[in-house]
């Protein structure tokens, strides 16, 4: 961004993904699944890219621990409380979208 800094830059960006994430656990009737066939990117996927970054900086930080981060519980309990069976249509698109 022209005229910011570096570091103002990494603080907007951190209250952008705290954004993201605190939206995404409000709506936790949004499927894992509908995500990746809209956007191609989930839950899952913060999850693991807040792990690469933290294993880019030599921190030790489980997968289980950057799930909890993004699901704001144990992935589960996240699971079994909010996850339901993929219907056919939504399995169909993620098929379908996976062969691209």
């Amino acid at each position: 961004m022209p005229g910011v800094d570096a570091a103002t830059v990494t603080e907007l960006e951190a209250a952008v993904f705290r954004r993201l994430v605190r939206h995404l656990r409000d709506r936790p009737d949004v499927q894992n699944i509908d995500l990746m066939n809209l956007a191609n990117f989930c839950r899952n996927c913060l999850s693991n890219w807040m792990k690469d970054a933290a294993d880019a900086r030599g921190l030790d930080v489980t997968k289980e621990q950057s799930r909890e981060a993004v699901y704001g519980m144990p992935y589960e309990e996240w699971k079994a409380r909010f996850q339901s069976e993929a219907t056919p249509d939504q399995q169909a698109a993620f098929d379908a979208r996976s062969k691209h």
